[in-house]
């Protein structure tokens, strides 16, 4: 898996504030709302929630994943 880009903590934000409201169904909203902005013709916000997406998975892991210096 490649690691996502972060542009700056609010994706880190939006990702954790997603997992607390969402729980297990969290990664599903985020693929919700990047679909809705792509909708929209918004391509920013797509490709911001598609990387809150990626995020959610990697934080959900219990262990590193990649590799550990």
């Amino acid at each position: 898996m490649h690691m996502p880009y972060l542009s700056d903590r609010k994706s880190y934000e939006d990702a954790t504030e997603l997992i607390a409201t969402f729980g297990a169904n969290a990664g599903y909203e985020a693929a919700a709302r990047a679909d809705r902005s792509r909708d929209l013709g918004n391509h920013i916000h797509f490709c911001h929630w598609r990387q809150i997406e990626r995020l959610i998975v990697l934080l959900a892991h219990h262990q590193p994943l990649g590799t550990i210096h």
